[in-house]
């Protein structure tokens, strides 16, 4: 009975509002979310404080590190200055049938429970969103995925979101919905009860990008002119492209420039990449929003999983984080020829399609793909320096399926570079002209494709081939002796029609002619060579 007595005025003075040894416990409920794969699922936090023996009990479908959150949460609320009472407390996390995993769920949690011990009216959090991690001391910590949360949440038409201090910049950028970035449980607290006005207008400000600057230039290389106009129609159509070529030819110097002449985004697509990459905690605190274009370089020794991404509940892999942008394969026949082959479907259908026992999840994957590699284990295939017998160089270009190859747009050799352009000076384009012309090239596929909700050469369909790539008498001709000649499929066939509209765009034509139409078979001779 002493005890309930000590208990009892501890608690009356810890609990505003309340007179000594009362408690107005019962039902409580705040909105959360969660991200699986990267979806944004809504999440309503419910608290119930009752009579029964004294126990803190969490359900839902509930990760490990959801289920920790019960000892977080109850020694951070007793270090922000609220005791939980020796009720039968019990949290569901509702939908059941959804898993909960990572530690965002901290912060609504805390709330609920207070919420049920009567410290807040009932309306309070009625159009909030609470995301957040707490520490033993109150204060809340960074947590990923904030930016598609706070996305969701303005489009499901929440007033305002609480999220941690650290993540308030990241938050900021979905414009149009108030953010209240708290740094402890105790401030939010206050809040919620009146006491406490934080700074929090919508964000309607337009972000300014940064200067891009490159340490790096295509002036920077010596010869090779023809690889740099193959590179640079590339671009221009959003095709893919494949270097091969001896050692030491410049194929990785080449590939690694392409983001000075990539175009720059716009806020829809640096919004949509950032969402990814705060998914993926590949963030910057200080400087969340990204506003290039991904470059992801690839080690051969990558997993399939790593590639496309994998897990129980999938997480985002390189081709995913290269939406937007660029995937590069170096030492391309290096590869598994089972991770070169699950990229087949994404680079047809520009996202990639997961299946698991919980469900199927779906992550963006338009991305231009590089590679390079080279033509045989010795690199100098055909020339006489190359010491592979005929077995060898099968093997190694027989990693690359038929199939995979017909998914690359251009594939231009790199040869070896002359002693005199290797001592001259360079006489080509800086990435600065080629960025402008692939700009120029960019705004009248844009502005072709205004009725189709396309952007590139690359994304057109059959329909759109036969509207924007007719062929006079003399390309159809060419086209048909091509086609029996070089055995082309029906898929190469018509990306050789797509990167022909490319090269007649960067030459401000409205037609493709033969010598567009030339060019374009001439990026498909160098496979055909190798892979027959």
């Amino acid at each position: 009975m002493a005890f309930r007595h000590i208990f009892s005025e501890i608690t009356s003075e810890l609990l505003p509002g309340k007179g000594k040894g009362e408690f107005n416990m019962g039902f409580y409920k705040v909105h959360s979310a969660t991200i699986l794969g990267l979806k944004v699922e809504f999440v309503q936090v419910e608290a119930d404080a009752g009579n029964g023996l004294p126990m803190f009990h969490m359900v839902g479908y509930l990760s490990s590190e959801v289920k920790e959150a019960a000892e977080r949460v109850r020694t951070a609320m007793r270090n922000a200055g609220y005791i939980m009472p020796a009720k039968k407390i019990v949290i569901n996390l509702s939908p059941a049938c959804v898993r909960k995993k990572g530690s965002v769920f901290d912060l609504p949690i805390a709330v609920a429970v207070l919420g049920a011990m009567g410290i807040f009216p009932e309306k309070a959090v009625e159009d909030i969103l609470l995301a957040g991690e707490l520490g033993l001391d109150g204060k809340l910590q960074p947590v990923e995925g904030i930016l598609p949360i706070v996305l969701e949440a303005k489009k499901a038409g929440f007033r305002c979101c609480v999220i941690p201090k650290s993540n308030e910049d990241e938050g900021r950028l979905a414009q149009g919905i108030q953010i209240f970035g708290a740094e402890t449980l105790e401030e939010v607290c206050r809040w919620l009860k009146d006491e406490y006005m934080p700074q929090m207008e919508k964000s309607d400000k337009e972000e300014a990008h940064g200067m891009e600057e490159w340490d790096i230039d295509y002036s920077d290389i010596q010869g090779q002119e023809a690889v740099k106009r193959a590179t640079m129609v590339a671009v221009a159509g959003g095709h893919n492209l494949l270097y091969v070529g001896p050692p030491g030819s410049g194929k990785t110097m080449l590939a690694k420039r392409i983001p000075t002449i990539l175009p720059p985004l716009d806020r829809e697509e640096s919004l949509e990449i950032t969402g990814i990459y705060s998914t993926a905690g590949l963030l910057k605190r200080e400087n969340p929003l990204i506003w290039q274009r991904p470059f992801r370089e690839v080690h051969h020794t990558v997993t399939r999983a790593a590639l496309i991404g994998g897990g129980r509940i999938p997480s985002p892999g390189e081709a995913t984080l290269a939406h937007g942008g660029v995937l590069f394969l170096d030492e391309l026949a290096e590869f598994p020829r089972g991770v070169l082959e699950v990229l087949r479907q994404p680079l047809e259908e520009k996202c990639i399609h997961l299946a698991r026992q919980q469900g199927a999840y779906i992550f963006p994957a338009d991305f231009m793909l590089v590679a390079a590699t080279n033509p045989c284990p010795c690199g100098m295939a055909p020339g006489p320096q190359c010491t592979c017998t005929p077995g060898q160089i099968r093997n190694y270009q027989g990693k690359l399926s038929q199939p995979f190859l017909d998914r690359i747009d251009i594939c231009m050799e790199a040869p070896k570079v002359e002693y005199e352009e290797l001592t001259g000076k360079g006489t080509g384009m800086d990435s600065r002209a080629m960025r402008e012309k692939v700009m120029l090239a960019r705004m009248r596929q844009m502005e072709r494709f205004r009725e189709e909700k396309l952007t590139k050469n690359v994304q057109m369909g059959q329909n759109e081939i036969e509207k924007y790539c007719h062929l006079g008498k003399k390309e159809e001709r060419m086209m048909r002796q091509a086609y029996e000649v070089m055995n082309l499929t029906v898929r190469s066939y018509h990306k050789v029609l797509k990167v022909a509209r490319t090269i007649a765009d960067l030459e401000e034509k409205e037609e493709i002619d033969l010598a567009t139409l030339r060019e374009a078979l001439g990026y498909r001779v160098m496979d055909k060579e190798y892979w027959g």
